[in-house]
């Protein structure tokens, strides 16, 4: 069961779709925890079946966040997002003999819960404990996001990746066109 705060925290529920739950985890694991432009450009190149439907989700739980509680869509992130086992549909085959083979259909629920960072003190409070931001510097999400990169690549001793290659993206409007 997801526990969200309403201040901060939107979220779409898809029940009864028709998918195996463990093919849609598989690209859940892929998305959570990052931001909503880069979550729609990593299910839109993803290869598989169970990216449209959850991109669906993703974009409808964005159009919540910014038509119901009024958020920018630059600063959602994807905080938690699950997938749980539905209901099995079940038909019988036609065999031979007089026999009949079961066909099983499985279904899963997916739930997307998208936060507002720049509005989470949480959030603030854990980014200067672990030393993202010092003294309200950056109010910007995307220099945040831009600093907190700096920070994961030095401390792991990657400094040959500049920025352009980090955010390619963050001089562009539009990242999401609706088809």
């Amino acid at each position: 069961m997801i526990k969200s705060d309403p201040d901060v925290e939107v979220y779409a529920l898809g029940k009864h779709i028709r998918m195996s739950a463990h093919k849609a985890r598989r690209v859940i694991d892929q998305i959570r925890g990052r931001p909503y432009e880069e979550t729609l450009m990593i299910l839109e190149l993803m290869p598989y079946r169970a990216c449209y439907p959850i991109l669906k989700l993703v974009y409808s739980a964005a159009a919540n966040a910014s038509h119901n509680m009024g958020f920018n869509e630059t600063a959602l992130i994807i905080s938690q997002a699950e997938v749980n086992e539905g209901t099995i549909t079940k038909k019988l085959k036609p065999r031979a003999r007089g026999r009949s083979f079961a066909i099983k259909r499985p279904t899963c629920h997916i739930t997307i819960v998208l936060q507002d960072i720049s509005k989470d003190k949480k959030y603030f409070i854990w980014l200067r404990k672990y030393g993202w931001i010092y003294k309200d510097k950056y109010t910007d999400v995307r220099e945040r996001y831009l600093y907190m990169m700096d920070h994961m690549l030095y401390r792991n001793r990657m400094t040959w990746i500049n920025r352009e290659m980090i955010w390619p993206y963050r001089d562009s409007e539009v990242l999401w066109d609706k088809k």
